[in-house]
């Protein structure tokens, strides 16, 4: 197969671009567009976003349908990590490839942009979409602008394969992810007058304890027959913030929490029991003493679940393309879910183990690769 050489080339380029969720993709974005124009695909770029791109091209005819090839172009930090070689540089040790991002998730655009002239060579009868992404890794902040284009644009394809590493297994569900500050800014003063002071950290503790107290519930609202572990969502506690010494009463709290979401329906549950609190009975009692005393929350993160469709057209494309009949969850969070709630069937299935991902010596293999390619070669009959 001609395609593994040509695959193998791009990913040693792709792997050369550092595009750090911190920094550009700007030459990333720029030089995939450039390939893509030569073969004739129709490309926009976008971006909200100093220094990051977004790309969506198209192959075939301008109408709706077709089906969407996804994939973000950010990787993680390499900083503190171990690697044995450069991370930006491709080395090929026996069937592995390996470098930053290699897997996670430059590997399957390789093998995307690899059949890019095989797609353009044939009359397509429903279009080929290709959809290349910033900042999954910090949010899924590029998708959210690229998905709210397309719905803008009225464009609606019926089906999108996020290419995540998934060891070619087909995943028709995962967990949503949100990631939530919460501060509270009380008034300072000496531990011997503490009625004549919010104390913010206690604030913040009286929040945690409700916090671990509304979860409880969770366990309870799990879907019917859901194949998540557990199989319902969960909320943690991650970190608090406050205080500088014994004899002073802080007055700034921060809580970091999180909510890993089998529904979106118990994330809106969660948030609600959780702002009614603040509303009717913490921030009240702050503003009592202190007028200007407040409690904030910040969204840093919230990633849409992936939740299972028994009808998905997207899983029935990939079993036929794959041949497989398996289907499963995981835990971890992507761009589907921004895909799916935009009415678009959505799947991950691509080359490469999630455990190789963020690690030092990051790696796919050769023969993950062919898989890949075997089913992106099917799928040009999906297209004619």
């Amino acid at each position: 197969m001609t395609e593994i050489v040509k695959t193998i080339e791009l990913l040693d380029k792709l792997i050369s671009f550092p595009t750090i969720s911190s920094e550009s993709n700007r030459d990333c974005i720029d030089w995939i567009s450039d390939y893509l124009k030569s073969h004739g695909a129709r490309c926009e770029i976008t971006s909200e976003a100093e220094g990051k791109a977004n790309i969506f091209a198209t192959l075939g005819p301008d109408t709706s349908g077709g089906i969407i090839l996804s994939g973000h172009t950010d990787v993680v930090p390499v900083a503190g990590q171990n690697w044995s070689s450069d991370p930006f540089k491709m080395k090929r040790e026996n069937d592995a490839f390996y470098g930053r991002g290699a897997c996670d998730m430059k590997g399957f655009i390789a093998a995307a942009l690899a059949m890019v002239p095989k797609y353009s060579s044939i009359e397509l009868k429903r279009p080929l979409h290709f959809a290349f992404t910033y900042d999954e890794e910090v949010g899924c902040l590029g998708a959210r602008v690229l998905v709210n284009q397309l719905i803008a644009s009225g464009l609606k394809p019926s089906a999108c394969i996020v290419g995540e590493p998934t060891s070619m297994r087909i995943i028709e569900g995962h967990k949503g992810m949100c990631e939530y500050t919460t501060e509270f800014k009380g008034l300072e003063g000496h531990s011997s007058q503490p009625e004549l002071c919010v104390n913010a950290l206690e604030y913040a503790h009286r929040f945690i304890n409700k916090l671990m107290e509304v979860r409880k519930e969770l366990p309870g609202m799990a879907p019917d027959g859901s194949r998540f572990n557990p199989p319902y969502s969960t909320s943690s506690i991650c970190a608090c913030h406050s205080g500088t010494t014994h004899n002073v009463i802080p007055s700034q709290a921060e809580v970091e929490w999180e909510m890993r979401v089998v529904q979106r329906s118990d994330r809106e549950w969660l948030r609600d029991q959780m702002g009614r609190y603040v509303d009717d009975i913490l921030r009240p009692e702050m503003k009592k003493i202190s007028p200007s005393a407040d409690i904030r929350e910040t969204v840093c993160i919230e990633t849409e679940g992936l939740e299972p469709d028994p009808d998905s057209e997207a899983v029935k494309i990939v079993q036929e393309l794959t041949g497989g009949n398996s289907t499963e969850v995981v835990a971890f969070g992507t761009e589907a879910g921004l895909f799916s709630r935009a009415g678009i069937s959505s799947v991950l299935c691509g080359p490469g183990s999630i455990e190789q991902a963020h690690k030092p010596d990051e790696f796919v293999t050769e023969s993950q690769l062919i898989s890949c390619l075997k089913m992106l070669d099917r799928l040009s009959n999906e297209l004619i």
